[in-house]
């Protein structure tokens, strides 16, 4: 077992007769102590290996937020999924921050930095498609079965990510992403500071841009609130189905009317999303 595998319980709790679990480990890709959260279902005690779906929460969130919030866990008992929540960016003492709630500390933006001094700790990218799921996958009664889906900036980083590795991934899902992230205040700020001014090296960051080139398709389902205040200037879902309809790309996208940004909504729709990922994880 690697450094980078040495894994720390910090919680347990029972829940619909699975187990949710909250571990922090040293990360060699983060350069930082790393807290993620598991939810094992009931299914593992009969030795059988579960699939996973991999959770990417939005801005100023944790590990924490979905797991407490979204009421996950009762469905994912019944169909026997695991769900891996990590934190949304590197954290502690001597990694780089910023004043604002949209860029460092809990603003990871799911990329590998390449400006410093935010290279040596923000390479979520990395964690999220490698690190983490080796950890998982080792430790864990997990199969490489893998599903991915997210929040907000999270949603941004479940879309982009398994766009970029088709092969990793049977299917993905959002709520509320941001779609267009080359074109939205949030993704300019985090971008241009991640990644440069250059903004060719923000495309392959862009959901939208990589929907619309895509030549490996994963189904995709993504639900958004009709009253979500930062629909029109952050989130734009609208770039995103066009891209789909230009390339015949299999998204399912759908407008709640009366719906914002919270958790509330998040837990109105979840078990859909997770019907949609058993559907395809056990294909």
């Amino acid at each position: 077992m690697t450094t980078s595998h040495v894994i720390e319980n910090v919680s347990v709790n029972k829940s619909f007769g699975g187990w949710h679990k909250q571990y922090s480990h040293q990360s060699t890709t983060l350069n930082c102590t790393m807290k993620f959260a598991i939810y094992l279902p009931p299914k593992i005690a009969s030795g059988e290996k579960v699939p996973v779906l991999y959770w990417l929460s939005g801005l100023t969130c944790t590990d924490e937020n979905f797991m407490q919030k979204s009421g996950v866990q009762r469905i994912a008992a019944e169909l026997g999924i695991a769900i891996v929540a990590p934190d949304t960016s590197p954290r502690g003492e001597g990694v780089a921050n910023d004043d604002g709630y949209d860029l460092g500390q809990g603003a990871g933006f799911y990329v590998n930095a390449t400006q410093a001094p935010w290279n040596r700790h923000y390479q979520m990218y990395d964690y999220v498609v490698n690190e983490l799921p080796q950890l998982i996958e080792s430790t864990f009664p997990v199969s490489d079965k893998r599903a991915i889906s997210g929040h907000s900036m999270g949603g941004h980083g479940a879309l982009t990510i398994a766009m970029l590795n088709p092969e990793r991934y049977s299917s993905m899902s959002a709520f509320s992403p941001i779609c267009n992230p080359i074109n939205a205040p949030w993704g300019k700020k985090a971008f241009s500071t991640y990644l440069g001014k250059d903004k060719a090296n923000w495309l392959n960051h862009d959901a939208s841009e990589l929907m619309r080139r895509a030549t490996q398709f994963i189904p995709a389902k993504v639900d958004q609130g009709g009253a979500d205040d930062f629909l029109t200037e952050q989130l734009q879902p609208e770039t995103l189905e066009a891209a789909a309809q230009a390339n015949d790309y299999p998204l399912e996208l759908c407008i709640h009317e009366g719906y914002d940004h919270s958790y509330y909504f998040i837990s109105s729709f979840i078990e859909e999303h997770l019907r949609f990922h058993a559907e395809h994880l056990n294909k």
